[in-house]
């Protein structure tokens, strides 16, 4: 198996996020992609990413969005701030969805927390994660059984149009965008992380082509709150084609894995041509903000189950901020995954 990396993503540098009511230092931070690395380099073979410029990224995000994420910075700065940029306020019910003039009203329009900060680098950052993940992509349509696609910043929280979740390009979703327009009829995406992958949910739920699945923590006590319960099912041509496995905090992985079985069901009869692991390791029982209890044992049994369905198989990574765990829970999924080849 192949690894994708750029040493890019350390030009995305958040000082700090507003978590608990105050401003705390960044849990999205450089150190985590630097773990991952150190961890994988011994089983796979690490590859720079091509370069695959903004058209796939256009399939997936609107282009004032685009255009946004692009010159968020230079207008931030423009105005003599040299500190991380978060947004001011948002549109709430009865406010009118109007993109502003203004940088601080756009960093409200575009995203939906204020833990995702914007900082000088963050553009070539994101850019290069989306440049990873559809390299890992070519490999994995011109013929490798898998591939690993280590981003960063992560993506499944990002939406056609708004970022937050430390997501702002939703590498997973361009992936199997491009997989689809490269001759793949049915994708299925398989988000493992502990918060509810909303932005990849919200691209594809009208569409039959590509199913999403996710095990995360009950949006009525987990972050982002707002989508990721169990009737969400999809709508129009994309009913049934969507399955939430919202789980309380607390969950251990003997519950976990019920889910996570219950969903390669649905993904096994849906019988896709290739499959996207949204790969977040903040279930870990030390993650410092989830809830889950999946111990660092439990990792090669996820990825030995996902390489039983015996499909061509791509893993984005998404979360994990137990910084000294986060390397070998995720090499534990790749080992248990080429473990069952």
């Amino acid at each position: 198996m192949k690894t994708i990396y750029s040493d890019d993503h350390q030009l995305h540098r958040g000082r700090s996020e507003l978590s608990d009511g105050k401003l705390v230092p960044s849990f999205e931070c450089p150190e985590r992609a630097d773990t991952v690395l150190a961890a994988v380099t011994p089983i796979t073979d690490v590859i720079e990413p091509k370069r695959f410029g903004l058209g796939p990224v256009r399939r997936i995000h609107a282009d004032n969005y685009v255009a946004f994420l692009e010159k968020a910075w230079s207008m931030w700065a423009e105005l003599g701030r040299d500190w991380d940029a978060l947004p001011l306020n948002w549109a709430v019910r009865g406010m009118r969805q109007i993109e502003p003039d203004h940088i601080d009203g756009k960093f409200s329009y575009f995203s939906f927390d204020a833990g995702t900060p914007i900082t000088p680098g963050s553009w070539q950052a994101m850019t290069t994660a989306a440049d990873v993940a559809l390299t890992g992509a070519e490999l994995v349509k011109d013929g490798a059984r898998a591939a690993f696609s280590l981003c960063r910043p992560p993506g499944h929280h990002a939406a056609a149009d708004y970022f937050g979740g430390y997501c702002f390009l939703n590498n997973a979703a361009i992936a199997a965008q491009y997989f689809r327009d490269h001759g793949a009829e049915r994708v299925a995406i398989l988000d493992v992380d502990y918060h509810h992958g909303n932005g990849t949910q919200s691209l594809f739920y009208d569409r039959a082509d590509v199913m999403f699945l996710s095990i995360h923590g009950d949006p009525r006590q987990e972050y982002p709150y707002f989508l990721g319960y169990a009737d969400e099912t999809g709508e129009g041509e994309g009913l049934g084609f969507n399955h939430n496995y919202p789980l309380p905090w607390g969950t251990a992985a003997d519950v976990w894995f019920d889910a996570f079985t219950d969903a390669l069901k649905h993904l096994w009869d849906f019988d896709p041509d290739v499959v996207v692991v949204s790969l977040g390791v903040d279930t870990f029982e030390l993650d410092p903000i989830s809830e889950f209890k999946l111990k660092t044992g439990d990792y090669p049994k996820m990825g030995e189950k996902i390489g039983l369905l015996g499909k061509p198989t791509l893993f984005v990574m998404e979360g994990g901020y137990a910084v000294g765990e986060i390397g070998e829970n995720v090499a534990g999924v790749l080992k248990g995954f080429g473990a069952s080849s």
